[in-house]
């Protein structure tokens, strides 16, 4: 694995780091402060950004979970390490802010890793949001109850879902649902329902600690009638295969999540250094043991900032070359999470009042870094997953 950035991606990251810090840093406190208050100012931006995705297939959820490459040994870099470096650079300057960008929803990822051809042509201009999450179902994804009834040419959803990012705003929400609950996880399917459809009830918008400038749902689907086209791939119900199709929709995200992560630690970092930048001269060249405690602490954080880096883009990197990454991508999503929610609470401390105060974006990254190592799988979960695979068990076999 090269540890450099493709050059043909440089301009990309640059350009989205230019938009952190003129378009997402300057409005950052103003939405965490006006909470489900719509950013008009990324409308813009997005238009942009639509533009510049239809060539090169860079938005967040434009990538396939596993990416055509037809050139027989080559190496590629493709829309999934875009990504990558896109999510990091954007969350650089605000994550929520990066989630409320119209058509980056995650949604968009579940219909790029399991939907036909013919569906991501149809719905490739839709902002999708994702709906996993039920009030008795959070990280047992396969536990959800909501169920999916076939009636003619139409499938009648019922059944309620909680924290779906950008519930509200966005175009069609990307709802998984069972087909027939007896036969278990292997009948869960993701369906697209366009948002305002008849049967669908927003019940509330929550308040929440972190990513405030981004809406966060709760729906109820009571006999929704969703066109049976729009289930995203195979209707059949395969009992071998089980749950491992829509989980693929994971293996593309949750590099994502952990970019977003990346993102949020590198400017904690930045900001930390610049703001003891007085008290604390950075030398690489003396022994960790011999430094200040704060210098010590600078260091520690830089290196596992880094690892988190380079295992997201190796995650990345195997999704673009074909390769099975589910390991992989739960293990770059464990190690943002966790480093990025101790990193930015201890740049907090590390600046004292400052870093507490709303004079500076610090304490707003430490409470946005925290729903980083929740949202698409808890820690846990990716320890437990990372556990099966280096183990080679089931999810019956070890729970």
């Amino acid at each position: 694995m090269n540890l450099e950035i493709p050059k043909k991606y440089k301009g990309l990251q640059n350009a989205a780091i230019m938009a952190a810090k003129t378009v997402f840093r300057p409005i950052a406190r103003k939405y965490d402060i006006e909470e489900h208050t719509y950013p008009v100012e990324l409308d813009l931006l997005a238009a942009g950004l639509n533009g510049l995705n239809d060539g090169s297939g860079g938005a967040v959820g434009g990538a396939s979970s596993k990416a055509e490459n037809t050139e027989t040994g080559t190496i590629k870099n493709g829309a999934n390490m875009a990504n990558c470096i896109n999510i990091q650079a954007m969350c650089y300057g605000d994550v929520g802010l990066l989630l409320s960008i119209p058509r980056q929803g995650l949604g968009n990822a579940a219909i790029s890793a399991v939907a036909s051809p013919e569906q991501k042509e149809r719905f490739g201009k839709m902002w999708a949001a994702m709906a996993i999450t039920e009030p008795n179902c959070g990280s047992d994804s396969s536990a959800i109850t909501t169920t999916a009834r076939k009636e003619g040419d139409y499938y009648i959803l019922n059944g309620e879902k909680i924290f779906i990012t950008c519930g509200e705003r966005a175009d069609a929400i990307v709802v998984w649902a069972s087909l027939d609950k007896s036969i278990g996880k292997a009948a869960i399917k993701s369906f697209v329902v366009e948002n305002g459809s008849p049967g669908m009830e927003l019940i509330r918008v929550e308040k929440k600690l972190g990513i405030r400038a981004s809406d966060t749902a709760a729906i109820v689907f009571t006999d929704c009638k969703v066109p049976a086209e729009n289930l995203l791939g195979s209707p059949d119900i395969d009992v071998k295969k089980g749950f491992g199709g829509v989980m693929e929709t994971f293996d593309n995200t949750r590099p994502f999540v952990a970019s977003m992560a990346n993102g949020v630690a590198e400017a904690a970092l930045e900001l930390t250094k610049e703001m003891l930048a007085k008290q604390v001269n950075l030398d690489y060249r003396t022994p960790i043991n011999n430094v200040k405690s704060a210098e010590a602490e600078l260091y520690k954080m830089e290196a596992d900032a880094e690892a988190a880096r380079l295992l997201t883009l190796r995650a990345a990197w195997m999704a673009d070359n074909r390769k099975p990454n589910s390991l992989e991508a739960s293990v770059c999503k464990a190690k943002a999470g966790r480093i990025t929610t101790a990193l930015t609470l201890k740049c907090v401390e590390l600046c004292s009042s400052l870093g507490y105060s709303y004079q500076s974006l610090l304490e707003k990254w430490s409470r946005d870094a925290k729903i980083l190592d929740i949202f698409e799988g808890t820690q846990q979960i990716q320890q437990l997953i990372i556990a099966r695979r280096l183990l080679k068990k089931s999810s019956s076999e070890l729970k």
